[in-house]
């Protein structure tokens, strides 16, 4: 069993979780050069943030373990959980309102070693 080496999170982020779940399913489970380059290649408004907090996820990692190699670390689990919601009002016809509610998401990264996987 791989053990975790480093753990990155992005709180509050703008955009729906659903959304971002797309873009993290794409890289769960890769290592971290190839989730580095489908992260680029995304099309996605949720792909940047995600790139930038994997980077985090490496740089934490190795700043606890200077002996740690990047190209052998994976992303052992990620996950997006669902932030609060700001509520607003927008003007409709007649007098009326409607509520739009602007969504946020919470990203959790996680690396492990792939030393002993292979």
């Amino acid at each position: 069993m791989a053990e975790i080496v480093s753990t990155a999170t992005v709180r509050h982020l703008r955009g729906s979780a659903q959304k971002a779940r797309l873009v993290v399913d794409l890289i769960r489970g890769k290592h971290v050069g190839e989730a580095q380059w489908v992260l680029a290649q995304a099309k996605k408004y949720a792909a940047a943030p995600i790139r930038k907090l994997l980077d985090s996820a490496v740089a934490n990692a190795i700043d606890k373990n200077p002996s740690v190699n990047p190209d052998e670390l994976l992303v052992k689990t990620a996950f997006v959980d669902e932030g609060f919601r700001m509520k607003r009002v927008r003007p409709a016809p007649m007098g009326r309102a409607y509520r739009v509610q602007k969504r946020t998401c919470h990203i959790t990264i996680q690396l492990a070693s792939a030393a002993g996987e292979e």
